[in-house]
């Protein structure tokens, strides 16, 4: 199967192309030189901008994966941010469409959800509290619109709530918590918000990867949360990083400067995408991060 992979050097879009790659589909990525690379590569690697993708070198493909976007969420340039997850995105299905595709699998976010009460559905409420969430609200309004209007074909996105696991380095300051504070935690104290009871629902990259590959044999167009279901504070992050990493150390809290706009507590309900994909996350918080030391990821770049 020929199947496109937006973004496909980043951090998910790198894990999910080893595993397609892996079983044996015929892969064109689009993605960045300064991101992650994919062992054993054979496929068609395209660099460019989203919004100018040379079809012509692509050609059909049975099914998309959507994975790149601009996920500053500290960018409120709203103009900029539109134009890259909603302007192009649109172009993308529209074309993908033409070049016959039936399937799209794309990431949304629960950002879209802003700081409602969780646990978080996927009929809302919704208060996106940045450009970056309002854009990710709108191209779900577009996708399932879409989906409508091309019965044919099945569109379903993902709704992504705080990603773990390898592949991540490359991100910096936008990778997970669990990234940076391990990062911290080798050369010193670790430094969060006060008072470090912000709870966020932390799911493992292997889980989202299975979560994409389920998508994938979807029968109908839809939109489900992608998460764990399961909340964990930055508290209790540092005190399995601990011991984990073999140290002791202590948070040292600081204020939070995002205080206005910031999710200080992230949890899905995780029925409806039971329901219509079969997913349930398999890694725990203590699993999943035990897995990402064994890997080797999560303790290669420390100081």
């Amino acid at each position: 199967m020929r199947i496109l992979i937006t973004g496909g050097t980043g951090f998910i879009g790198s894990n999910l192309a080893i595993e397609l790659f892996r079983g044996g589909n015929d892969l064109v990525i689009i993605g960045n030189d300064a991101e992650q690379k994919i062992p054993n590569f054979n496929g068609k690697y395209m660099l460019g901008d989203l919004a100018a993708i040379d079809w012509k070198q692509i050609g059909r493909v049975d099914a998309v994966f959507h994975e790149a976007a601009n996920n500053a969420t500290t960018d409120f340039d709203r103009k900029k941010m539109f134009a890259v997850n909603v302007e192009a995105s649109k172009k993308l299905f529209d074309r993908a469409v033409v070049n016959g595709c039936k399937k799209i699998i794309y990431a949304s976010s629960t950002a879209v959800y802003g700081d409602m009460l969780p646990p978080y559905r996927e009929i809302g409420p919704f208060n996106p509290l940045n450009p970056y969430a309002e854009s990710k609200l709108a191209l779900d309004e577009f996708a399932m619109d879409f989906a409508k209007k091309n019965s044919g074909v099945i569109i379903v996105g993902l709704r992504y709530c705080n990603v773990y696991g390898p592949r991540e380095d490359h991100k910096g300051m936008r990778a997970s918590m669990i990234y940076q504070l391990a990062q911290q935690m080798k050369a010193g104290n670790p430094k969060i918000f006060r008072d470090g009871e912000q709870r966020r629902d932390y799911i493992y990259i292997k889980d989202v990867v299975r979560s994409n590959m389920l998508a994938f044999s979807a029968k109908e167009s839809c939109i489900v949360n992608c998460g764990s279901g399961r909340a964990t504070s930055f508290n209790d992050i540092i005190k399995i990083l601990n011991k984990m990493l073999g140290v002791n150390r202590t948070p040292e809290y600081i204020e939070n400067p995002y205080a206005d706009r910031y999710q200080s507590f992230t949890q899905c309900d995780m029925s409806f995408a039971k329901e219509k994909l079969g997913f349930e996350s398999e890694f725990d918080i203590k699993k999943g991060i035990q897995d990402y030391y064994e890997s080797g990821f999560l303790t290669d770049n420390l100081l």
